[in-house]
């Protein structure tokens, strides 16, 4: 709960009420690695911010995984339509490694929007950070060769490329796996 706080009170100046407000709304929990904490078909539930470890989002695509996220800590998570929508999930959500998340219920994060004065513009925040990633991502895929996109994401990312297998990386990336394989060998550190 520090972290997620800690990472609030960066942007914003809470109160007294508002602290103990956030930590009754949170739950903590720790999960193991592998483990599914959603799949498609399903209604999203909660919104993680991940205090450690690394979760990936992905989609199964005519019978193929597909990453679409790769989430490292200090960072929010969910199937957003789902989740504010409540309807049937097209992701699928599942750790990679041990982690450490705190999580919100769909009826305490709109408690906060109504109690706080901070919240909505955090949520706005968040949002916007999210998706200028995705627009940036985007951009990547339009311009930027597959040595040059596995480039930018170790440059950026280091714990991740360290962390995630090389099939998960390439779905990220777009790359096939054996395609990522010849430019890791490439590239020298």
């Amino acid at each position: 709960m520090k972290n997620l706080l800690k990472h609030i009170q960066s942007q914003f100046s809470l109160t007294s009420a508002e602290i103990s407000l956030l930590k009754n709304s949170f739950i903590s929990e720790s999960v193991t690695a592998n483990t599914k904490l959603l799949e498609a078909g399903k209604i999203e539930h909660y919104v993680y911010f991940l205090s450690s470890g690394i979760v990936k989002g992905y989609q199964n695509i005519d019978g193929k995984l597909v990453i679409q996220h790769l989430v490292s800590e200090q960072d929010f998570f969910t199937s957003l339509d789902s989740f504010m929508n409540e309807t049937p999930s097209l992701d699928y959500f599942e750790t990679i490694t041990d982690c450490e998340l705190i999580k919100i219920s769909k009826p305490d994060f709109d408690n906060l929007q109504v109690k706080t004065t901070f919240w909505k513009d955090f949520v706005k925040t968040i949002t916007n950070e999210h998706l200028n990633c995705k627009l940036e991502r985007v951009k990547d895929f339009q311009i930027l060769t597959a040595k040059e996109r596995y480039l930018k994401f170790i440059n950026e990312n280091p714990k991740l490329a360290l962390n995630v297998s090389v099939d998960n990386i390439a779905s990220f990336l777009g790359i096939a796996p054996q395609s990522l394989s010849r430019i890791r060998k490439q590239v020298s550190f």
